[in-house]
């Protein structure tokens, strides 16, 4: 293994970032493990229940907290940003189409899971090949990690009053990945806050899901709502939800630092059947077939077949009442089907038939 003597620790912190760059991420810093604050603070959210039925935030004990514990021997956290920014404009003008469906910008495209996870470990081994074997772990998503937290202490930005995080200059569209690392490489400063007394975030949020500055009622939020919740969803959140199949950015949208925000374009997150003009009828006709094979390779996959048609369902019922939109509902009216849960589905057509006055 490669020892510390053997090493110019700040040279290699600068080439890091070089590759990093290299690779295509916008943004990369190095943070120290120390992550007690965000400790406490996430153990307050866990017990008053703010995560909803998403049991895995609350598993492996501090180890999302504590780096060390989950990898042993890590020193540092490597965090890296990948752009996805997309243009508000036209995320503003679908809001405002009832009868179009409003996917989160971040999964019109590529899963950026395995783009990250490849890209990172690259990098990963671009370093070894240079100073030889160390220990390291890549992560995107992929385990109990303070990714925020992290990247706000490498310096990539800080934690906005809607717990995304904000860079000055690129704004808050963008992935982050870490690689742990067993170096004990220099440390970059971290950001400091700039959201100031603005309140646009809190303010504009369809479900009044940010209850306090930098606090988040997942259960109330429309992308835990639409993407991690199963099961039917609560009767008095539906029309907030209005055309959101898929996430949600409103938080994002209304941001004064991403109206200049510099972000680069990349490719593989470039829009795919045509989900940032597509109308809520055309989708609530797709198949199961069809839904696994154009969703194959994107992040609307993990929400499954029943919870598409589950929140699409949701979308025409907020939607203005047309003989397509009508007609489109009375089609699932009684969906049968064995492979998911249709009973769910139907409830929610009955729900929404309901909205336009006819009978479920």
């Amino acid at each position: 293994m490669t020892t510390d003597s053997d090493i110019d620790l700040n040279a290699l912190a600068g080439r890091i970032k070089a590759l990093a760059g290299e690779f295509g991420f916008r943004r990369c810093g190095i943070a120290d493990v120390a992550l007690g604050e965000d400790e406490t603070h996430l153990r307050d959210w866990l017990a008053q229940g703010l995560h909803g039925s998403m049991r895995w935030m609350a598993e492996h004990g501090d180890k999302r907290s504590r780096p060390a514990e989950l990898v042993p021997g890590t020193l540092r956290v490597v965090s890296v940003a990948l752009d996805y920014g997309r243009d508000p404009d036209a995320a503003w003008a679908t809001l405002d189409d009832g009868e179009r469906a409003y996917v989160a910008r971040y999964a019109l495209g590529r899963d950026y899971h395995k783009l990250m996870r490849m890209r990172l470990q690259k990098l990963a081994d671009r370093v070894a090949a240079e100073i030889g074997p160390f220990g390291h772990r890549v992560f995107v998503d992929s385990a109990p990690v303070l990714e925020r937290a992290l990247a706000r202490n490498a310096g990539l930005g800080w934690i906005g009053k809607h717990t995304c995080l904000i860079d000055r200059d690129g704004g808050s569209w963008f992935f982050l990945g870490e690689l742990y690392v067993d170096l004990p490489l220099p440390v970059d400063p971290p950001a400091s806050a700039h959201c100031g007394t603005c309140t646009r975030c809190i303010d504009v949020c369809p479900t009044q899901a940010i209850v306090a500055p930098y606090r988040l009622d997942a259960r109330r939020c429309i992308a835990y709502l639409t993407i991690e919740h199963e099961g039917a969803i609560d009767e008095d959140l539906r029309p907030l939800i209005g055309n959101r199949i898929f996430g949600c950015d409103d938080c994002q949208l209304v941001c004064p630092w991403n109206k200049f925000a510099q972000r680069t374009d990349e490719p593989d997150f470039r829009v795919r059947n045509d989900l940032d003009k597509a109308s809520l009828v055309d989708l609530f006709a797709w198949t199961e077939d069809e839904f696994l094979q154009r969703t194959e390779g994107s992040p609307i996959r993990r929400s499954g077949y029943a919870r598409w048609l589950r929140n699409l369902a949701i979308a025409l019922g907020n939607a203005p009442t047309t003989p397509d939109v009508v007609a489109a509902l009375q089609a699932r009216r009684d969906l049968d089907a064995p492979s998911f849960d249709s009973a769910m589905v139907r409830e929610h057509v009955a729900w929404a038939l309901a909205r336009h006055g006819v009978a479920g």
